[in-house]
């Protein structure tokens, strides 16, 4: 049977891809990791079977992330990876599909055109660009069409953005390289320096999620974490515990709740009021650690709430605005430097 293609809104992050199909929801969910064959140059794996390959591949073979800190490091890889997420949605389709990309605040025009060349050569018939926090603030179904303002932070694994909405707009925002990758790289830096162990970026998610705090917890759970020491070369086991953590994890959290005072500071004071009667809605994975929407209420004195299916915001609001694709003109949402390529 051959189906006409829908349309797909991409959440395009540097830990994860999460690609929402127009009236199925999420359809695919997968980590932004190829695996390629370095002689040959082609593509092995992508998604969750090239991430378990990370650190244990042979010599010819190299598992990477073709993005790095919200933006695209390696276009090719990037086009190959989409390619083959599309591919597999979209296997009985005979049209291609208009696409909309998250991107980050603030993105060049340089980020922009390699978002969209590598969307258009991996299938895409179109392609439009939204703000990250725009998409996350309709995934999380804040009301952005009427003057009242709102602020959404979304902490991504390569990018925080923050951003003040308004009139199905953005009226501030801002992004910063403070992410979920900055606590991964704080704590196999602790692991080397304290323990004298050397761990990869996956067992750093798993310690970051499983007793990672930004603040004091009333228990003080511990983690049994293996790693190689870096004297003998042999396996190690570490038992770690949350607090040990509390400090380390506490300053990329408090670079992240700096920049949300910075981005208050440029809102306008009717804005500011309004926020602080609607609060913070926060979003991406890296809100999920223990503690960041207390740490934040606590530094802004603004009520913080984490948004309904945090990691899913930004797709869900790239489907959402799937919806005025034909009419983006009079359309509630805002294209943030509205890219379109002819068929």
């Amino acid at each position: 049977m051959i189906f006409f293609s829908r349309d797909l809104g991409v959440d395009l992050g540097t830990s994860n891809v999460l690609i929402y199909q127009e009236g199925k929801g999420i359809v695919l969910r997968e980590p932004s990791v190829v695996a390629v064959d370095k002689l040959t140059g082609k593509v092995l794996q992508v998604g969750s079977d090239a991430r378990n390959m990370l650190g244990r591949t042979p010599g010819n073979v190299v598992a990477m992330r073709p993005l790095r800190e919200g933006i695209i490091s390696d276009y090719e890889m990037t086009e190959k990876m989409l390619a083959e997420f599309f591919r597999k949605i979209m296997r009985y389709s005979v049209l291609r599909p208009r696409v909309i990309v998250s991107v980050p605040s603030g993105v060049s025009g340089v980020e922009e055109r390699a978002v969209i060349q590598s969307a258009m050569e991996a299938g895409a018939r179109r392609v439009y660009l939204i703000e990250e926090p725009l998409a996350a603030a309709l995934g999380a179904h804040l009301d952005i069409t009427g003057p009242e303002g709102h602020m959404i932070v979304d902490i991504g694994g390569g990018t925080t953005d923050i951003a003040v909405l308004t009139l199905n707009g953005v009226a501030v925002s801002s992004s910063i390289k403070t992410a979920g990758d900055t606590f991964d790289d704080l704590i196999v830096r602790y692991f080397r320096r304290k323990h004298g162990a050397v761990i990869g970026a996956n067992t750093a998610e798993e310690v970051k999620m499983s007793v990672g705090c930004v603040m004091e917890r009333p228990e003080d759970p511990e983690m049994l974490v293996r790693g190689r020491d870096l004297k003998t070369g042999l396996f190690k086991d570490v038992a770690v515990r949350s607090s040990e953590l509390l400090d380390v994890l506490r300053r990329p959290a408090k670079a992240i709740a700096d920049e949300v005072l910075a981005v208050l500071e440029q809102t306008t004071p009717e804005l500011v009021a309004d926020i602080s009667r609607n609060g913070i809605v926060l979003a991406g994975g890296g809100c999920q650690i223990w503690g960041m929407d207390r740490f934040l209420e606590e530094r802004t004195e603004i009520r913080c709430t984490i948004a309904d299916d945090p990691d899913s915001c930004v797709a869900y609001g790239c489907g959402k605005s799937l919806e005025w694709l034909s009419h983006i003109q009079e359309g509630p949402i805002n294209i943030a430097r509205r890219r379109l390529l002819k068929e």
